[in-house]
């Protein structure tokens, strides 16, 4: 697939979750996941869409065999974080959570974003 053709379904996926066609956007991810499972922009898109049906352990599925680029170091620490929490695995969520803060902010200020 060319990266216009990925831009083109992504923009696709967008356009379906903005007119409340949650079930074409998410098969046109899973279409788009199946092609590059590494894709971490993708695997966001889907583990959102995975979470919001209730499926936690398939979000946590998708976002573990990613690869996320730096910028998308936030929206994947929050969407491990919250399907940790989803699946019941809240010490796990936490910790989660409190490697991304040290990561960004540092040990000595992860209490800033708390």
């Amino acid at each position: 697939m060319s990266p216009d053709q990925r831009q083109f379904l992504l923009t696709a996926v967008w356009l379906f979750m903005r007119h409340g066609q949650e079930w074409r956007a998410r098969t046109v991810c899973e279409a788009l996941s199946e092609d590059d499972p590494r894709d971490g922009t993708v695997a966001a898109a889907l583990a959102g869409m995975l979470l919001d049906g209730g499926e936690p352990g398939r979000a946590l599925e998708v976002l573990r065999i990613a690869d996320f680029p730096p910028e998308l170091s936030h929206p994947q620490a929050v969407l491990e974080a919250r399907a940790l929490r989803m699946a019941g695995r809240g010490r796990e969520a936490d910790a989660r959570w409190e490697r991304y803060l040290e990561a960004r902010k540092g040990a000595s200020r992860k209490w800033i974003a708390k």
